[in-house]
Formats: C-alpha cells, structure tokens, sequence
C-alpha cells in the first residue's frame, strides 16, 4: 500500500461540517424524539393545559435532516397520533391545526425522498472522483529503488478530490526520478492536463538519459496540448529530481515552481536551483532548462511543495513560515512529514484557497 495521502482539510469534505454535506452529528439525530418526549413530558407534569402542540409539527422537518423517506413517515404519524391522544390534550384550546401538521409532514416525506437520492448520487459521484484521483495519480509506494518516499494531496475546491497538482516518482534506467507540479486551474478542468504531464513524465523516465531532457519533454507535451485545444492557453509549473544510484546526490530542475527544500541536520534551506519557464509557455530565448547537482549526506531529506503551502497566510495576512517549521520537525520519519506538516499547515492558515500537494523524499544507501 502506497504512503501518499488524499486528504480535505476541516474546510473540506471530512471536517466542512454537517450543514455541508458531512453526516449530521448524533445530536441532530435525536432532536426529534427529544422534542416529543418534551413536549408530552411539559404537558403531563403541568396543572394547566399547555398550547405547545404547534411545536410537534416541527419533528418531521427535523427529521428530515438525518432520516429516510420511511423512518420520517413513522415520525410523522407518530406526531399525528400524539396530536389525538386525549391525555395530552395537545389539539386544545384549538390552536394546533391538525392538518396542517399532517400537510408538513408529508412534506417532509417527500423532501426526505429526495434528499435521499441526492444524497446518494453524491456519494457515487465522489466514489468516482476517488476512482479518477488514483488512476490519474495512484498513491506513490513507500520506496522506489533507494529512495524512500510520502506524498501527500489536498484539493482546493470543497468536495473536489481532484485538482490541478500532481506528483510521481518513478524508477527508470537512469535513475530514480521525482516530479511535483501545479497546472493552471483546480478541479475536474485541470485533470486532463495532469493526466497528459503526468502521462509524459513516465515515459520520459524510460528514455530520456538527463533530467532537462525529461523537463523539456513534459514543455514540448504540454505546448502540442495546448496547440490543439482552441482558446486555450495551458502551462504548469513543476520540480523535478534525479537521485544517484548510490543515494550520495541528487540533481533537481526547476521550471517556475518553488525550489526543493532540503533538510539537513535539524535545518531546512531551499536548493540553489535556478528556475526556467513554466511548462508550456514556449518563451522566446528561454534556452534549455539548466539543473543543479546537491550532495547528500547520511539522514538529508528532500521535501517538494505545491503554492498551496508557500502562500497559505494567517488570519494577519502573514505567509506560512515554511523553512521553520519543517526545522521543528527535524526528528520526524520521512513517511510522516507529510502528514505533521499538514496538520500544522491547516491549523495555521485563515483559508486554505489553492491545492495542498507535498512529497517528501529521503534517498538511501543501496543494501549490499
């Protein structure tokens, strides 16, 4: 089983609250019944007859909330029924209007219908959005060759689990090869343009014998991508790496994308790497992209990230201080960074407004 994860924040699907799609919580499950018992409970301990029989009419609404079609017509008839019985003397003085109360609550079967179907076509829907995620991006396994590895993916579109980042790693002749990327857009329209990026790089992989071959073959793809598609101007920015079969370097590429971060002994410092045009711009005069060979050292770890994370901001305006939080997690394990740096991200930031994608990579020594 793969290590990337595919995650929401608590402004998204798994946290966004229960009026947004989550399931309701056990307290609005309950409120109907609870306000029946309260009501024939007010009405049996008072010496006076008690007009609160309109509040009854208020249980097959609720319970539209967090029951089916079925279990809102027993609630209705239940009301129904307790609206008649004459120990509760609930339809008097007279102000309770008796069909009223059963107009509501066949209402609210039919809302509970359809609430119902809409629910489940919903839940269909996001299955397929999970389906589309792992074909177009399947979950990176926790090592490729000498290198291990966690990603981690945040869509920035509430209920969207699809958006317009990506990453890979991947295992060819030349080396162990790693790319993260952000193409223009979120959601389902940037998913054909990660499908073909994504889709250049592993063939690049196998063929391309240097890293800037295999950045200018994802440019060229993207270009031709955007020749054939009318009134559209499609480019992406990405970083790529290239890990020495002995683990004792590795060479990155940089093309309009922030820098990878490099951890070494309890500090974070970005990659000298110099930046070449974003993919598919075709820029006058650009030249070919140019790399940068780094060292590495027993316990280094590289982490690459999407602007979702270098341009998240506080409720004062201030931008995530990236490099000196990574420098506190200095001592957590490769394949749970992803998932500390998350968590401090989505507590830190007012709003979270672009895809969260990380990936973090730690190279090791080939066993003898």
């Amino acid at each position: 089983m793969g290590s990337a994860r595919l995650l929401v924040s608590r402004r998204g699907t798994d946290r966004r609250g229960w009026l947004r799609g989550a399931p309701p919580p056990r307290w609005v499950r309950v409120l109907p019944v609870a306000l029946a018992a309260a009501v024939c409970v007010a009405t049996l301990v008072s010496s006076e007859p008690l007009d609160i029989g309109f509040l009854l009419g208020a249980i097959p609404p609720l319970a539209v909330l967090s029951y089916g079609p079925l279990a809102t017509a027993v609630l209705g008839a239940a009301v129904i029924a307790l609206l008649t019985v004459p120990a509760f003397h609930l339809d008097r003085p007279g102000q309770t209007d008796l069909l009223t109360v059963c107009f509501v609550a066949a209402l609210s079967v039919f809302v509970s219908f359809v609430r119902s179907r809409r629910d489940a076509q919903l839940d269909l829907e996001r299955t397929v959005a999970v389906a589309a995620q792992r074909a177009i991006a399947p979950p990176v396994p926790e090592t490729v060759g000498a290198v291990r590895c966690a990603g981690l993916y945040r869509a920035a579109q509430d209920g969207t689990l699809v958006g317009g980042d990506f990453f890979d790693v991947r295992r060819g002749p030349f080396g162990v090869r790693a790319v993260l990327g952000d193409v223009q857009g979120h959601g389902l329209a940037a998913v054909a343009t990660v499908a073909s990026l994504l889709g250049a790089f592993r063939e690049a992989v196998l063929d391309q014998p240097d890293l800037e071959a295999v950045a200018a073959r994802l440019d060229r793809r993207l270009a031709a991508d955007s020749a054939h598609t009318p009134h559209a101007e499609l480019f992406a920015t990405a970083v790529l790496l290239e890990f020495a079969a002995d683990g004792s370097a590795v060479r990155a590429v940089s093309c309009g994308h922030p820098a990878p971060l490099l951890l070494r002994a309890g500090a974070a410092t970005e990659v000298a790497v110099e930046p070449w045009q974003p993919l598919g711009l075709g820029l006058p005069g650009a030249g070919p992209p140019k790399g940068v060979a780094v060292e590495l050292r027993h316990g280094d770890r590289l982490l690459l990230v999407s602007d979702g994370v270098v341009e998240a901001r506080d409720a004062a305006g201030a931008f995530y201080p990236l490099t000196e939080r990574l420098a506190e997690f200095a001592s957590v394990p490769v394949t749970a960074l992803p998932d500390r740096l998350w968590t401090d991200l989505d507590a830190y930031a007012e709003a979270l407004e672009d895809d969260v994608t990380m990936l973090a990579l730690a190279p090791q020594a080939p066993e003898r």
